[in-house]
């Protein structure tokens, strides 16, 4: 029995090793990049000032001022995890039971285990931990087998910033969540990315055992083909960094937010509203409970919709980038209306502002097509003034022809001149035009006898030749009837009697 020991004993120890226990970390794929990106229509250059040169996307930005750092990467091999403060292990030394335990890594990276006191394990891996407690404890035992695992790794610090909503520092428990986070998990935290993110090239700084390094991934290959290994996982202490894309492109920026690691599109935000609009100023808009984030058209809506001078073509959305540049977004909301292209009605994002200009000129065909559109006032007022049965400001819907706006004001009256209107109309540049219609209240809408107004439009009624007559007459006996109403009064009295 002694001799079986013995060989046991002697089976064991020929390993002279450490035996490991460690979680097998996820493995990342290197992708297949394209050399210069998606290319896609409706792409702009962003506004550069004219001092200051653009930063080619291989460059480092504001946030790799270190030039002794190595050039970024593809995202990071599978790499081994380190131990650090808040770590938790397990220690199990064979035939050794009196000092095997679970023990945390303190706040200094060190355990405290029994009998050989403080190790520091920071930054080792497990492995590399296994084998210096081993070390240490070939004072007191004969060739310790030591085996070493993670019961519960420590929280996750993160940083990030660049084109992210709510840049700054970050905790994560990996025992709370379902894991370590990835990247889009650290976004989704920050309340997304903003919709001038160039999620191509966001960058991830990693110190690993004393050395810093730096990775980029591609987002944008995420949303496109599905490829996860972008969607790297995260270690404590990394930071991320989003760039501001060099280009917009309008298609992409509607791809951006919809996108799962976006803003919420239930968060309200705060815009401007300037220019050719019937209520100017700073709104706070929402998406009224639809998943898609508010837009251009939906706050010029809310800002009462365009006016009649409104040049639709040449709408301008100045946003600011978080580096602190403004980018002006051209849109041509013309196109939305005619050709459908939804990519002209952009997302908007907190801090836009948006310019509708005044038209040089006004196309009146082109006028009903505004008027209906729903980015338009759901109502304008005219003035119907003179002999009309209710006279003033009447509110009518857009597209109102003459006829309609007549009858809103209760019609002609008794004295009224009911062949001929005059329309006095403000124009774009400043003058005042004034027009007679013949009015044909059989008529439909046509520019002759009936055309459509537009806000803010006079419609004046005179008298007829009849009733002009009848004016001038009683105004000439206006005396004499006084005359006669004088003497009536003393013929009351009987002072003529």
């Amino acid at each position: 029995m002694r001799y079986s020991h013995l060989l046991v004993l002697t089976v064991l120890f020929s390993s002279w090793g450490t035996k490991i226990v460690q979680g097998q970390l996820p493995t990342f794929e290197t992708p297949d990049f394209p050399s210069n990106g998606t290319q896609m229509e409706n792409t702009v250059p962003r506004n550069t000032p004219p001092e200051t040169e653009s930063v080619p996307s291989s460059e480092f930005t504001d946030f790799e001022l270190d030039t002794e750092l190595p050039r970024p990467t593809s995202p990071p091999p599978e790499q081994p995890y380190t131990l650090g403060a808040g770590d938790r292990i397990r220690l199990d030394i064979f035939d050794a039971e009196e000092y095997s335990g679970e023990y945390p890594v303190l706040i200094d990276g060190t355990l405290n285990l029994p009998l050989v006191g403080s190790i520091n394990v920071q930054n080792l891996t497990l492995e590399t931990a296994a084998d210096r407690i081993s070390q240490e404890y070939k004072t007191y035992l004969v060739r310790p087998i030591v085996t070493l695992g993670l019961v519960s790794p420590r929280p996750v610090k993160l940083a990030i910033a660049g084109e992210i909503n709510r840049p700054g520092s970050y905790t994560i428990n990996p025992s709370d969540a379902d894991g370590f986070p990835t990247v889009t998990d650290v976004i989704k935290l920050a309340n997304g990315i903003t919709l001038t993110a160039n999620i191509r090239q966001v960058e991830i700084r990693r110190t690993y055992q004393g050395e810093e390094q730096v990775y980029r991934v591609n987002l944008w290959d995420l949303l496109q083909r599905g490829n996860a290994g972008q969607d790297i996982v995260l270690r404590d202490g990394d930071s991320l960094y989003i760039p501001t894309s060099p280009i917009t492109n309008r298609n992409e920026i509607r791809q951006l937010a919809d996108a799962s690691f976006a803003a919420a599109a239930s968060t309200p935000l705060q815009i401007a509203v300037v220019g050719e609009v019937t209520r100017a100023g700073t709104y706070t808009v929402n998406s009224e409970g639809s998943e898609d984030p508010p837009t251009v058209t939906k706050a010029i809506e809310q800002a009462g919709g365009i006016t009649s001078f409104a040049d639709v073509r040449n709408v301008r959305l100045r946003r600011t980038t978080r580096s602190g540049d403004e980018e002006v977004i051209n849109i041509n909301l013309w196109e939305l209306l005619q050709a459908g292209n939804l990519a002209q009605d952009i997302p908007l994002q907190p801090g836009d502002t948006i310019v509708v200009p005044e038209a040089e000129e006004i196309n009146p065909e082109e006028v009903g097509s505004l008027a209906s559109a729903s980015f338009a006032p759901e109502q304008i007022r005219v003035n119907v003034v003179g002999e009309v049965e209710r006279p003033g400001t009447q509110e009518v819907p857009p597209n109102t022809p003459l006829n309609q706006a007549i009858l809103a004001a209760g019609g002609f009256n008794k004295r009224a001149k009911e062949s001929v209107v005059e329309l006095v109309r403000l124009n774009p540049n400043g003058t005042v035009s004034r027009e007679e219609v013949a009015v044909d209240l059989s008529q439909g809408i046509n520019s002759e006898n009936n055309p459509v107004l537009l806000n803010n439009d006079v419609v004046i009624v005179r008298r007829s030749g009849i009733a002009r007559v009848g004016d001038t007459v009683s105004s000439v006996l206006s005396p004499v009837g006084s005359f006669f109403s004088f003497l009536n009064f003393f013929r009351i009295f009987g002072v003529f009697d």
